[in-house]
């Protein structure tokens, strides 16, 4: 894979798997070079199954985190049969990528700025040419839609929650 980005064996999974822990999702290893079970994009890219987020050495940061970030941000219909496809709208993808970013936040060995160079190297695409400037001047819509949901709290906290 041409982008540098930092991956699963960089920080190792415990840090990993507390954080993914508060939201009731289990941490699923997976061995290098198999075929990682509910990737929507296949590859080394992150699956979800359940509460189980399936996450090979290669797998990226970002990609967990995203992942992570559409778990917490469907509805418990969505999250009761989830399978690979977290569906959602627009506005729901938005409030998943702000909370990606904020998930980062949380680990120390990341961080948010890290994760926004880590996304714009792999591919993600905003108006505005990178996710900092979309973050930073363009995303009020996807916070608030976090807030709604009490997914954050007023003050830009991760609530811990998943949305109800």
């Amino acid at each position: 894979m041409a982008a540098e980005v930092l991956r699963v064996a960089d920080l190792g999974a415990g840090a990993l798997a507390h954080l993914l822990a508060r939201f009731g999702l289990e941490l699923v290893a997976v061995a290098p070079a198999a075929t990682i079970p509910g990737s929507y994009w296949g590859e080394s890219e992150a699956g979800l199954v359940g509460s189980r987020l399936f996450a090979r050495p290669d797998t990226p940061v970002h990609s967990v985190l995203h992942e992570a970030a559409h778990y917490v941000c469907m509805d418990p219909a969505r999250r009761a049969g989830l399978d690979r496809d977290a569906g959602g709208d627009d506005p729901e993808e938005a409030a998943v990528c702000y909370l990606q970013v904020l998930l980062a936040g949380e680990l120390r060995d990341v961080g948010a700025a890290r994760l926004m160079a880590d996304m714009d190297a792999w591919g993600y695409s905003f108006r505005l040419g990178s996710t900092r400037a979309w973050y930073e001047g363009d995303a009020a819509d996807a916070r608030a839609w976090l807030e709604r949901h009490a997914l954050v709290a007023a003050d830009g906290r991760v609530t811990g929650r998943t949305r109800a």
